[in-house]
């Protein structure tokens, strides 16, 4: 099933659009603000169906959170220190919206726009592109982009999100999905029995702000280590919580698989592959009680898991890490995939 239909208006009288994907036992709901997954349902080991992403009914609420639920995050997601960085010669200034940095690129994240929409099919698996423009100096980010994203449910289980991004010069892209999963059921409690594996062999230390120090460093032996699957809460206290950028043992080029995560009372299974080379895992360290999401229900702490597939946190400023700088010649093109399941 596919079906497109009005559920609201911005402030600019842009028309806002849910779009429903629905292929076997899953659905998902994608709105045109934010190219923003508000909706994935799906069932459990008994084959009860459960949304399993946390956000808002009204999708205007979205403007005045700062969870970013379900959002793609651009032109740069993650935080950028100091809310600048030098390129070619120039400084280049943006929002500070975290302390003194810049955090998911201010109030020209991409996630508070509302896209373009377009419908299509798949070997009859239903899917929607999402497009929008982001001009020079939008956000203090240098040069034009044009990005598409492109959300496709597959029969077997699989929700395939598909990022392509093309500049006119050369600018930092850095593209990703900050859904919130709890596969428990969205509101029902915390993710802490979420039991996780993850084959990432080394993380970035950060400083008390969250920004990379520059150290990449093993997980082997400290909290950060889920290349054995256990528990989120196991460590989660001699972690601080975790919002950390994890890096892929063995990135690729074509996606890869890196993330298994089982929830024990409800069977329900999701594993990640993606073509880029580290992710952000969050456990909703800043969540406490105030949002009140869909069904009036409000998200406790560690309500929800992110899994922000990514290039590195304050990349512009660290010309060691694998480069997120785009242009004409290098376009941003990555993929993820989300499969779900079971047992």
């Amino acid at each position: 099933m596919l079906t497109k239909r009005n559920v609201g208006t911005t402030e600019n009288g842009e028309a806002i659009y849910l779009i429903t994907l629905q292929s076997g036992s899953i659905t998902a709901e994608i709105l045109s603000l934010g190219a923003n997954l508000k909706t994935l349902r799906t069932p459990d080991r008994n084959g009860e169906v459960h949304d399993i992403v946390l956000g808002f009914d009204n999708p205007l609420e979205n403007l005045t959170s700062t969870t970013y639920f379900g959002q793609v995050v651009g032109r740069f997601a993650n935080r950028i220190a100091q809310g600048s960085f030098v390129m070619d010669g120039k400084t280049y200034h943006l929002e500070k919206n975290d302390g003194p940095n810049s955090l998911h690129s201010g109030k020209s994240n991409w996630g508070w726009r509302n896209w373009h929409v377009e419908l299509f099919e798949w070997n009859q698996n239903p899917g929607v592109v999402l497009s929008l423009f982001s001009g020079d100096g939008d956000g203090g980010f240098p040069h034009g982009v044009n990005c598409t994203v492109s959300y496709l449910l597959k029969s077997s289980g699989e929700l395939q999100i598909e990022y392509e991004a093309t500049a006119d010069g050369p600018t930092p892209i850095n593209l990703t999905n900050h859904s919130y999963f709890n596969l428990a059921g969205a509101g029902s409690g915390t993710i802490l029995n979420h039991e996780v594996q993850l084959a990432c062999d080394r993380y970035l230390e950060v400083d008390e702000q969250l920004i990379p120090t520059g150290r990449v460093l093993s997980v082997q032996g400290t909290a950060f280590d889920f290349t054995v699957r256990k528990p989120i809460g196991k460590d989660i206290q001699q972690a601080g919580g975790y919002d950390h950028c994890f890096i892929l043992a063995r990135p690729s080029s074509k996606p890869v698989e890196f993330a298994s995560v089982y929830e024990p009372t409800t069977g329900r299974t999701m594993r990640i592959s993606t073509t880029l080379p580290a992710v952000q895992m969050y456990s909703g360290n800043f969540l406490q009680g105030k949002e009140i999401g869909k069904g009036k229900i409000a998200y406790p702490k560690h309500g929800g898991i992110c899994f922000e597939t990514q290039y590195y946190p304050d990349g512009p400023n660290h010309p060691e890490f694998p480069s997120c700088i785009f242009n004409k010649e290098r376009n941003f093109k990555h993929t993820t995939i989300f499969a779900f399941g079971a047992k």
